[in-house]
């Protein structure tokens, strides 16, 4: 079952439209490996609650090969769980070098089913990303305009527009309903969701900013298909660290957010 497919079951299945981002930050443990159990408890309790769960890479990254022993058991975890893998790593490059985060971080034990790509060093860049997706029956996501306030000073004005273009271009070149180029757009855009959805109407959309980032669940409706399908709403933040480490609270909120996506649609 490709990515796609996998999230759209899960959607209907599970009625979920909830991403569970996994963004373990040291400085909030004791050690190493408190991090890795906390984060491994948070990925087993919210699964149910979850269409998909999104590892920030930075954060393993960031505790050097001790980080990357722990991703890749949080791949393997979500796996056996079920969960499809979306590595949020925004890489971007050109010829070799993209080619090698391709193989990098979409093949291999380590790596998720999806990937969070950059487009903005030209379309060919994707082209390497695009064709281990493919080969492996996973998904990049393509960023079109992100949630961060800064993405005005380069995104917008015609040129998230043209990234969209593109988008639904490589998905033209494949069958089912939803291809395996996906596009990132920020929930904190509301105003522009059914613009974006209409531009890429095969593409899966994740929408980062649920949550402590100020999205709210009832101004996503429109990034949808009328089924309820078609779309990721991310919460990291306000999952994992609902209150402090408190597993049971991650599983509250990951509920909740379940609940206020559903009610998006009642």
């Amino acid at each position: 079952m490709t990515f796609a497919a996998a999230v759209t079951d899960r959607t209907l299945s599970l009625h979920t439209r909830l991403c569970v981002g996994l963004d373990p930050r040291l400085d909030a443990y004791r050690d190493a490996d408190h991090l890795r159990q906390h984060t491994l408890d948070v990925l087993e309790a919210t699964a149910p609650h979850a269409a998909c769960v999104k590892p920030q890479l930075a954060f393993y990254e960031a505790l050097g090969l001790d980080g990357l022993r722990i991703l890749e058991e949080v791949c393997a975890a979500a796996r056996t769980l079920g969960l499809p893998v979306l590595l949020d790593g925004k890489r971007g490059d050109i010829g070799s070098t993209a080619a090698a985060y391709a193989q990098g971080w979409l093949t291999g034990p380590h790596a998720g089913s999806a990937l969070t790509v950059n487009p903005f060093l030209g379309f060919e860049t994707l082209t390497p990303f695009l064709d281990a997706a493919r080969r492996e029956g996973g998904a990049i996501f393509v960023l079109v305009k992100t949630s961060n306030p800064g993405q005005a000073d380069l995104q917008g004005g015609g040129v998230s527009e043209r990234v969209a273009a593109e988008v639904t271009r490589l998905n033209d070149q494949e069958d089912g309903r939803y291809g395996s180029v996906g596009a990132v757009v920020g929930a904190t855009h509301p105003q522009d969701l059914a613009l974006y959805r209409r531009l890429m109407p095969r593409a899966l959309l994740l929408l980062p900013g649920l949550g402590a980032q100020g999205a709210t669940a009832g101004e996503l409706a429109a990034a949808f298909h009328p089924d309820g399908t078609g779309a990721l709403a991310s919460a990291s933040r306000g999952v994992q660290y609902a209150q402090g480490l408190d597993v049971h609270a991650s599983i509250e909120a990951a509920r909740a957010f379940q609940a206020e996506l559903n009610g998006a649609f009642a």
